[in-house]
């Protein structure tokens, strides 16, 4: 199987049992791209690694310094495949181009809901926002519920707000935490909505607060990202 780079990943793939989502912090806005560049060329060289992983995506943090790792596998047992076969030998090449890069938490996640584009939008996500979400221990039925949540004060918004196109909630596997995937047209739209009235993206209301104040959340943020590399198998290799 050859690579084929792509313009974005679409969570909302139902083929997709788990994805990964990691972080790397390489220090500089040129070693951001440095990294996408040895990322590119190492992958591009080389066979598709597994038939299970299903898309492969690096995103550049806004801060200057980070690289968001999404990837979409058909199961656990495809990315430990990867793991003892593949991933040491790329990694050690990325490393060999960009030295010391620091590798932060992995973190397994499956999709649980989307608010999906419409078959009809085109637009280019040009900002991906991650928005991370932390509980004070594990319980799989709290992580949807709060997702329910924002669903339910979403349907109460006259409107959604300019420039957002699309948002997938990811459910942790550890029961531990909640990632959404969110994309916008510009990061200028997600920072209009967050200037608006209210905590955040929402207007404010009963239903925000309950997702704001959530019982048991104990941290997380918010990032923003742009696409920088999306990667999948060829179709038909």
């Amino acid at each position: 199987m050859t690579t084929h780079f792509t313009d974005r990943p679409d969570p909302a793939r139902t083929d997709a049992g788990i994805a990964k989502a990691s972080t790397w912090n390489v220090g500089t806005p040129q070693r951001q791209q440095e990294a996408v560049d040895a990322i590119r060329k190492v992958w591009g060289s080389r066979e598709w690694p597994h038939r299970g992983l299903l898309s492969y995506s690096v995103h550049a943090g806004e801060d200057g310094a980070t690289l968001l790792h999404y990837s979409q596998w058909t199961g656990e047992q495809a990315y430990q495949d990867f793991v003892r076969e593949g991933r040491d030998a790329r990694n050690a090449e990325i490393d060999a181009a960009v030295p010391g890069i620091e590798r932060l938490g992995l973190h397994t996640y499956e999709l649980y809901r989307s608010g999906p584009r419409a078959e009809s939008d085109t637009r280019q996500t040009g900002c991906v926002v991650i928005v991370d979400v932390e509980f004070d221990g594990p319980d799989a039925a709290r992580q949807r519920d709060w997702v329910d949540s924002v669903f339910e004060a979403l349907g109460q918004e006259e409107s959604l707000p300019e420039g957002g196109i699309a948002a997938h909630f990811h459910v942790g596997t550890d029961g531990t935490r909640v990632l959404n995937y969110a994309e916008w047209e510009s990061a200028e739209h997600h920072i209009a909505a967050l200037a608006a009235p209210g905590e955040g993206v929402g207007s404010p209301s009963p239903l925000w607060e309950r997702v704001q104040k959530y019982p048991g959340m104990t941290g997380g943020g918010v990032r923003r990202y742009t696409p920088a590399l999306s990667m999948e198998p060829a179709t038909g290799a």
